[in-house]
């Protein structure tokens, strides 16, 4: 098997995962920062995602997988993925890109000066990690890199504007 058929072949679970990944993470920053709370909530409940939700995305991922072999068997007409490689993909897709936003607020602890930047620094690593991700979709596809980037950002940049409104009008009901 080629590499570029490797790299499709596993294209989703790295798109999904990663994609995910970030967009959660960033959600959780945005709204806690939304809400202005402080960074230890962000790393607190950021680092919690990344490992449960990554986690369980990889078992739904197994599963999904897993369920639908067992169906192309009955078929014998498919190529079948391997559920624990598709489950690992997307796992240490969603774990590494998910760490994105939480870095500025980790590098803060030992940098304090950049406390006072770390939204921002981790909301220009977000949208970095966006485009990274849609455009390594765009190349192994086919699809123009820019566009296929700049999709990735825009629906990512709005699941993040979802969640830092919903931190910031939670804020007033909560307070």
């Amino acid at each position: 098997m080629s590499r570029k058929s490797v790299e499709r072949k596993y294209l989703s679970e790295f798109v999904y995962g990663g994609f995910d990944g970030v967009v959660t993470t960033f959600a959780i920053v945005a709204g806690v920062v939304g809400a202005s709370l402080s960074s230890s909530i962000v790393l607190i409940l950021g680092f919690a995602n990344l490992f449960a939700d990554g986690f369980s995305m990889a078992l739904s991922d197994y599963l999904s997988v897993k369920s639908q072999n067992e169906v192309y068997k009955q078929n014998k007409d498919r190529h079948l993925k391997n559920p624990r490689k598709t489950a690992l993909v997307t796992f240490f897709s969603f774990l590494f890109v998910g760490f994105v936003p939480l870095f500025s607020f980790i590098l803060s602890i030992f940098v304090p000066s950049f406390e006072n930047y770390n939204f921002k620094i981790s909301l220009f690593l977000t949208c970095v990690a966006f485009l990274v991700i849609g455009a390594i979709k765009g190349e192994v596809v086919g699809r123009h890199k820019v566009k296929s980037a700049f999709e990735t950002l825009f629906i990512g940049g709005f699941a993040a504007l979802i969640a830092f409104l919903v931190g910031y009008f939670l804020k007033s009901i909560v307070s």
